[in-house]
């Protein structure tokens, strides 16, 4: 959550009498230690505007002035001071505009300051100057020499300017991004929505007294729970027993009776300790918040999310176990909300910086997260992962507009099962000085579409059926018989792993696989043209190059290729029962060549057995020398090549 500091001044500097400060710089140190970055800044401002020598000190080179006026030294040390921590503090209040500036002049000193570079850089990310905050964290990279966190960082910095330049360099993306109006984004910070029956439960530190003085000498910004419409219209405070501390960042049961929410405490040194509550609803009114026992005695748990589907409580959480920083963890709930042993979610989502405020569609198998732990567009980016809780796919970023240079943190969808970003919304300080604010998102539709033939004919297979599989949640969500075009198309609202399955009557099915990451940067997957073999059942079919040991029913190493296609028919058509066949030439005895001849089929269903195919869906049958298909013998001589064409392997379809 971003710092209030210059509200909370604003206030205070509104009912304070004027003042003469004669040292302006030592009353900007004191603000600067107390963490008061805001009025940090006004003051070290007006150190550097009233004090014009350290300006003039310079302009004065400085190998051979110094040397020669001995002061200069001292007023340098002093301008380069000021101009750093006026740097710093624009930045630590994410001023990041003004710090750049600062920063700017700062590289100048970079060896008193070599980090200098490395925070200008940060300012020009994110005011979303990718390929200039580049070229900057690269000539910092050169020049740092320490191996430190901040070489890390830079490396990072530069992966992700790079992965944001190619971002912003699209023009297709599908999301649509705007500010919440009315009455959500007032005053403070407003963050963390969550949907529940057509209305926005979200955070906020809006004030609630008109004046710092109102407030007994504290900040009046305090994080409560407020309900709104998503038509933006005004918001209402959530009236909990026992309001005595900040608290927000929830969820709700799918009935929306049990309230889960974080509540926080913020230390003299700064740090934030949280912990998971509970509260139930009984007609309009809230039980006493009650401590989730998940909670990790000396470390924090926070963010609280309910699966879709209320099996699952997940939350953030920096207790031991993790990856570091912030983790993911879930605990299965039982059916009186109580949860059980929390269950990290793994290192194929958590990293070793912080992934946060999770959000599980169960129906969809979807995870959204923002973590800054992975390559984006910098901090705290969202990103999706597939699976179930226990078995998440690698996470996929979901790219810009969703994404932007600064926090982009907090998802809730109003469309759970299976179309998240139909209507949406997020947390984001992309156009805040400050603080997170509310977005709604929406999502453009995708469109996958095709053309079907006939492999031999190559015209439009009119009847075939294309089916669309979510292969991630196991279920058909789009099916389409085809007319006389050959052409189909569906219309998606989310990405994810979908299969696309045609088939029809008499023709060996064919699919083919779609994954969210080809889904991500476009509008439109145009599939390439399939085609599919016609076959006859019962009717044999020719395999060539199945070849064997002379005299034996050892498959020789080129015959495998080919019943790797045969491998690919029976897994593409998973209800297909076929019988392999196999002839010999006319030399020989009938009984040895039925004995070859079927120890040979037997081979062949005996490696499509290998190769994960089940045994009750193969047959094995020796012809021997019976029905040949091309004469041994013309005009009473030997003729090699038609032997070679009866000593065949094939394959008959006896049911589809």
């Amino acid at each position: 959550m971003k710092p209030l500091y210059f509200l909370f001044f604003l206030l205070g500097a509104a009912s304070a009498s004027a003042q003469f400060v004669a040292d302006y710089k030592r009353t900007a140190d004191g603000f600067f230690a107390r963490q008061d970055y805001y009025s940090a800044a006004q003051y070290y401002a007006k150190a550097l505007e009233n004090k014009p020598e350290y300006q003039q000190a310079v302009f004065y080179p400085y190998e051979t002035d110094v040397a020669k006026h001995p002061s200069k030294s001292s007023k340098m040390h002093e301008y380069k001071e000021l101009v750093y921590r006026l740097a710093e503090s624009y930045r630590h209040y994410n001023d990041f505009a003004s710090a750049g500036r600062w920063y700017e002049q700062a590289t100048q000193f970079s060896a008193d300051y070599p980090l200098a570079r490395y925070w200008y850089a940060v300012c020009l990310r994110a005011q979303g100057r990718f390929q200039d905050a580049l070229t900057q964290f690269q000539q910092f990279r050169a020049a740092y020499a320490t191996q430190d966190e901040y070489q890390t960082a830079a490396d990072k910095e530069i992966a992700d300017c790079t992965f944001a330049v190619a971002e912003t360099a699209r023009t297709n993306s599908p999301f649509s991004v705007l500010k919440m109006g009315g009455n959500i984004n007032v005053g403070g910070a407003n963050y963390a929505p969550v949907w529940w029956s057509a209305q926005l439960l979200f955070t906020s530190s809006r004030s609630v007294v008109a004046t710092a003085r109102a407030a007994g000498g504290k900040s009046p910004y305090v994080n409560h729970l407020y309900f709104a419409g998503s038509d933006s219209g005004s918001a209402r405070r959530v009236e909990l027993p026992g309001q005595n501390m900040e608290q927000g960042v929830s969820a709700l049961s799918p009935d929306g009776l049990t309230l889960y929410l974080t509540q926080w405490t913020v230390g003299k040194d700064g740090k934030k300790t949280a912990d998971l509550y509970r509260s139930k609803r009984t007609g309009t009114a809230w039980s006493d918040p009650e401590r989730v026992s998940v909670d990790a005695t000396g470390f924090s748990s926070m963010q609280p999310a309910i699966s879709t589907d209320g099996s699952a409580l997940l939350f953030a959480s920096d207790r031991p176990g993790g990856s570091g920083g912030f983790d993911l963890w879930f605990a299965a709930l039982d059916n009186t909300g109580n949860p059980g042993t929390p269950v990290n979610l793994g290192p194929s989502v958590n990293t070793a910086g912080d992934e946060e405020a999770p959000y599980y569609d169960a129906e969809a198998k979807t995870l959204v997260f923002s973590t800054n732990g992975r390559v984006g567009m910098g901090n705290f980016d969202l990103f999706e992962s597939l699976g179930d809780l226990s078995n998440l796919s690698a996470p996929v970023n979901l790219g810009y507009p969703l994404n932007s240079p600064k926090d982009d943190i907090y998802f809730t969808s109003a469309h759970a099962g299976g179309k998240l970003f139909k209507e949406a919304y997020i947390s984001s300080d992309r156009a805040s000085t400050c603080c997170l604010e509310v977005f709604r998102v929406t999502r453009r539709g995708k469109r996958i579409s095709g053309s079907v033939v006939d492999c031999e004919t190559h015209q439009p297979l009119d009847g075939a059926k294309v089916s669309l599989l979510d292969t991630t949640a196991g279920r058909v969500v789009g099916e389409v018989v085809l007319n006389a075009t050959g052409i189909y198309g569906f219309d998606m609202d989310d990405p994810g792993n979908f299969k696309i399955v045609v088939s029809k009557d008499n023709y060996f099915s064919k699919s083919h696989q779609i994954h969210a990451e080809a889904m991500v940067p476009v509008d439109t997957l145009v599939d390439r043209e399939v085609c599919l073999k016609h076959y006859e059942p019962n009717k044999p079919i020719v395999l060539q190059n199945i070849f064997y040991d002379f005299n034996k029913a050892t498959l020789r190493q080129e015959s495998m290729a080919v019943l790797d296609t045969l491998v690919g028919i029976l897994d593409e058509n998973p209800t297909m029962a076929i019988q392999m066949g196999a002839h010999t030439d006319g030399i020989g005895g009938v009984q040895s060549n039925l004995d070859l001849s079927a120890r040979r089929a037997q081979a062949c269903v005996d490696y499509l057995i290998s190769h994960g195919i089940d045994p009750r869906r193969l047959t094995a049958h020796g012809f021997g020398k019976c029905c040949p298909i091309a004469p041994e013998k013309i005009n009473g001589k030997d003729n090699p090549e038609g032997r070679q064409i009866n000593r065949r392997t094939e394959f008959t379809v006896l049911r589809k």
